[in-house]
């Protein structure tokens, strides 16, 4: 899987209070409407602005907070096509991989705002286009690369029935 887009880059601890604020809670059975407002405590231009295929870019701690479900469901909705960071609180990042948005740890300090990006998910590659520079990620497990491909964990079962989470483990 190729991504193309551009970066908007956030600091550490960006939590889903950020990500999906508190004060439109009503909103969350309208996930169109919410997501105009996805970030808009870190970034109050980021809503109106992003396109399609861009990447948010966070550094240590992404998603801190509550196991909002919300949180990277808005972000998906607003057309990023994954986010990256230094580190993912673990519930945010479980949440983005079952949703189908592709949650990518890897060195983001060489990313700044506005930079062209270009992202292998199976290679493990981030090319840097507009600086000429490649960063290497661990690539996501083939199972979570299924699901991001199926759209989110719940069509990946409507899909395939189950999971099969099998592993060649050695014989005793």
């Amino acid at each position: 899987m190729i991504l193309k887009g551009k970066a908007w880059k956030f600091g550490d601890d960006i939590s889903t209070d950020h990500i999906a604020p508190g004060r439109y809670f009503h909103l969350r059975s309208n996930l169109p409407e919410l997501a105009k407002h996805v970030l808009e405590d870190a970034d109050a231009e980021f809503a109106g602005k992003v396109q399609k295929g861009d990447f948010v870019v966070g550094g240590n701690n992404f998603g801190l907070g509550s196991s909002r479900e919300h949180a990277p469901t808005i972000i998906k909705v607003a057309g990023v096509s994954a986010v990256m960071a230094k580190s993912f609180a673990r519930i945010f990042f479980r949440n983005s991989i079952n949703v189908g948005l592709p949650a990518l740890i890897c060195d983001t300090d060489q990313i700044d705002p506005a930079d062209e990006l270009e992202v292998d998910l199976t290679g493990g590659k981030i090319q840097n286009k507009t600086k000429g520079t490649v960063i290497e990620f661990t690539p996501l497990p083939i199972v979570m690369v299924e699901i991001l491909q199926d759209g989110g964990l719940a069509e990946h079962v409507r899909k395939h029935g189950d999971l099969d989470l099998s592993c060649d483990l050695p014989e005793e």
